[in-house]
């Protein structure tokens, strides 16, 4: 069956506030909860449904996902399985509105067991996403360049295997008795309902350590130095992110990896400036090239490149060289390096220079100062 909107199943609008949203949940969710509707084979699944609505609309992130990229954007959060109760967020608010279903009955069978309280033991989906921030310089930028980094991690205990117990030997948890989880009854006015919490002595494993694993002190990690290799491609941006799946800390217990995200910082160039893939230097050059025209060598990314400068160019006039840019990410074209050339005014003369100069001068100054004439004079 097609996924219906989730804006359409809680019957709010896209300005909905989260009070509105709440509102509506809690309305729908008393109609279609299973408990309270066991004559219709219908309701389970359109619960399920009302509750993965909330889910995502009453978190911020997810909802700006949804709102701009559809279901697409938020099946990525899920790891492209679907909606995954075991990781549902909002688990107090279902809590509050569920109490007032159930006066004093508690949940005890319901649906909501089902869901909510195989959550506690579900413990972490996978391990922590780790970041690391690395700088390059702009030529590395042009070709691309493999970087070996050293990242402090927490991994599972190898002489434990991650349990926390010397020799591997586990007991029950006296807290929770193996479940994992406490449950507590509360009562407010005339309504009960039931909190359950993971286990804090055991966390969430239901059992404990017959004798405290010596290397880890029984927490069933230790910190490691991580030497990764890290592939940065051509055409690397201020600012881009890699994506190193199975790279991040190592979930204990047997749990999936997280991600490490590499980012990537350009260092500031003396030379050159970056325009998205276009680059930009400025060259300096002399009065008589400018004014004469000449053929100078100007730097590039990759080396040096013969440059024309025709006669009469002004200061700060901008000379293109086609495709010495930076590529493209993906290996998409590659960008233009932009010449500024500025006519650089000399500080010392020689005796030569200046006398050339003062009748350049003298040259400069007659042609402007020299009478001219139109149609008869008197």
């Amino acid at each position: 069956m097609a996924k219906r909107d989730y804006y359409e199943v809680l019957g709010v609008t896209r300005e909905a506030s989260k009070d509105e949203i709440k509102s509506a949940y809690r309305k729908a969710a008393k109609k279609y909860h299973p408990d309270l509707n066991k004559d219709n084979p219908q309701a389970e699944e359109k619960f399920k449904e009302l509750s993965e609505a909330y889910e995502v609309l009453m978190d911020d992130q997810k909802k700006q996902l949804y709102d701009q990229y559809g279901f697409s954007g938020v099946q990525r959060q899920w790891g492209g399985e679907g909606f995954d109760w075991s990781r549902f967020t909002h688990f107090n608010d279902i809590e509050d509105i569920f109490a007032d279903f159930f006066g004093g009955g508690g949940f005890s069978g319901s649906l909501f067991d089902q869901l909510f309280m195989s959550r506690a033991k579900a413990g972490p989906s996978r391990g922590a996403d780790l970041r690391y921030d690395i700088e390059i310089p702009l030529k590395e930028a042009l070709d691309g360049v493999k970087k070996i980094i050293q990242l402090p991690m927490r991994v599972a205990c190898d002489k434990c295997g991650g349990s926390g117990a010397e020799g591997g030997k586990m007991t029950v948890c006296p807290e929770c008795g193996g479940r994992g989880q406490i449950s507590r009854s509360q009562r407010r006015g005339y309504s009960q309902f039931v909190t359950i919490t993971t286990c804090p002595r055991c966390r969430g494993r239901g059992q404990w350590p017959d004798k405290r694993c010596a290397a880890c002190s029984g927490l069933g990690e230790i910190e490691k130095i991580s030497t990764i290799s890290v592939s940065i491609p051509p055409g690397a941006y201020e600012g881009l992110k890699l994506r190193l799946q199975g790279k991040g800390e190592p979930g204990v217990r047997g749990v999936a990896p997280g991600d490490l995200y590499i980012v990537v910082h350009l260092a500031e160039d003396k030379r050159f400036e970056r325009d998205g893939n276009d680059v930009i230097v400025e060259v300096p050059i002399t009065y008589s090239q400018a004014a004469l025209g000449a053929e100078i060598e100007v730097p590039t990314l990759e080396g040096t490149a013969m440059l024309t400068v025709p006669a009469g160019t002004q200061s700060h006039t901008v000379f293109k060289l086609r495709g010495k840019g930076l590529p493209a990410l993906g290996g998409r074209g590659r960008g233009d390096e932009y010449v500024r050339v500025t006519v650089k005014t000399p500080v010392r003369l020689s005796s030569e220079e200046r006398g050339l100069l003062e009748r350049l001068d003298e040259l400069e100054g007659s042609a402007s100062t020299k009478p001219r004439f139109f149609g008869k004079s008197k």
